[in-house]
């Protein structure tokens, strides 16, 4: 579980193949990992499998590759990292986990003062999910729905977001990793049971 609080940002360091997916490494983000440890890399939860003071790894099956934006990434680009959620830590963002539930592509950006509004296009299954003054996560990012419509949602960057996450680079055409409020799923899920 992870709270969509973006802790550092990573940088791809090396991407090996291998029988049924890919080992990425990325830089070390300069917190204390271990071995096994969960780490969302831009809002996927992936299991830590090699570390040292330099680098962390991770490895991705082709499933994984298939549904989150991880698959295109290449030599140098840069990540949003956060480690799993402790019991005992504070719930600053939203209850985020890992899942990630589709890929959106960022339709516009319009200046907005200092802040920049982000327009989203969210895959059609996904847009059900999303409610105005919600969350979405976006490549890790928990966020406030400003506005939900029919085929787009509109979010909005503040400074401080856009220059400790790697949402400062979004660009149109851009696609990011989605994953919707878990609470909705749980709603939906009970609801079928009662009709």
């Amino acid at each position: 579980m992870f709270t969509g609080l973006v802790e550092a940002q990573g940088v791809l360091l090396t991407r090996t193949t291998q029988v049924g997916g890919v080992r990425l490494s990325f830089s070390h983000p300069g917190f204390q990992l271990s071995l096994g440890e969960s780490v969302a890399i831009s809002g996927a939860c992936l299991t830590v499998v090699a570390f040292d003071e330099q680098y962390f790894s991770v490895e991705l099956s082709h499933e994984t590759l298939a549904l989150t934006t991880l698959g295109q990434l290449e030599i140098g680009h840069q990540v949003n990292l956060e480690r799993a959620l402790r019991a005992s830590d504070r719930l600053g963002g939203h209850l985020v986990t890992g899942h990630v539930d589709g890929v959106g592509v960022i339709s516009a950006l319009v200046p907005d003062g200092e802040m920049t509004r982000v327009v989203l296009t969210p895959p059609t299954a996904l847009l059900r999910y999303i409610a105005k003054k919600g969350s979405l996560t976006v490549d890790g990012v928990s966020l406030t729905v400003n506005e939900a419509r029919d085929a787009q949602v509109e979010l909005l960057l503040i400074p401080h977001t856009q220059a400790v996450t790697t949402l400062g680079a979004l660009f149109a055409g851009k696609s990011v990793n989605l994953e919707v409020d878990i609470l909705a799923r749980y709603v939906e899920r009970m609801l079928s049971f009662q009709q």
